[in-house]
């Protein structure tokens, strides 16, 4: 499992839709790294790995792939209640 520590986003940057990349961290070793939207849609998508967001409180708030009828699909985080949360956009920005 990887933990996402922070995002890249397109301009205007605002939306979830708006995520270009992300910076990630493994949970139980050193490794590291940085995906793109797609490279990280696919693997969470394809069901190869889990990816995660701290929250403020220091909880993990699972990230999905979002696939909108008329759009490219996109990473949303949905904390254990099932409800969408914008944890995702909460992290710092490179």
């Amino acid at each position: 499992m990887i933990y996402i520590t922070e995002v890249r986003m397109d301009p205007p940057g605002t939306e979830h839709g708006h995520v270009a990349a992300v910076k990630w961290e493994m949970r139980e070793s050193p490794e590291a790294g940085e995906s793109t939207r797609e490279e990280m849609v696919d693997w969470i998508g394809n069901k190869e790995g889990f990816a995660h967001v701290r929250d403020e409180a220091g909880n993990e708030v699972e990230v999905r792939v979002v696939r909108p009828e008329e759009a490219q699909p996109y990473l949303r985080t949905y904390p254990a209640d099932g409800i969408p949360s914008d944890n995702l956009l909460s992290l710092p920005r490179y």
